[in-house]
């Protein structure tokens, strides 16, 4: 099942969560954790996953804290390379960060200015 997202285009998903029964043509009734008891337990079908139990995308969901708005946030741990994309007018630096978070996952590239505005005393140590 997935939840709202905090960074643009990333995947969130959570559970396996049993189905508890059909309600509908296109719904499910889930069971859910008293953790999330804010959310309604009735699910459309578009935002519904098949679970396969070796994905990468899996998300253990007893050690993620969630925020009120049923969020979390993943904090970068270090920087690994730096590389310079030459454009015509300009050099666009970026930075290849680790992230920790509740889902393991490689290291992405990030452009070093948006790495400043969020994450100033990451880049400060380097």
């Amino acid at each position: 099942m997935g939840f709202g997202k905090k960074e643009k285009l990333s995947p969130r998903q959570n559970g396996p969560f049993e189905i508890l029964k059909k309600v509908g043509e296109m719904a499910y009734r889930l069971a859910l954790p008293s953790s999330l008891s804010g959310v309604h337990l009735v699910f459309h079908v578009s935002i519904l996953w098949n679970y396969y139990s070796d994905s990468p995308y899996v998300l253990d969901f007893s050690s993620v804290q969630l925020d009120k708005d049923l969020t979390y946030v993943e904090e970068p741990v270090a920087t690994l390379d730096t590389q310079v994309q030459n454009l015509r007018s300009k050099n666009i630096v970026s930075v290849k960060v680790q992230w920790r978070g509740p889902l393991v996952k490689d290291a992405n590239w990030q452009t070093e200015h948006d790495m400043w505005r969020r994450y100033p005393h990451l880049l400060a140590l380097q």
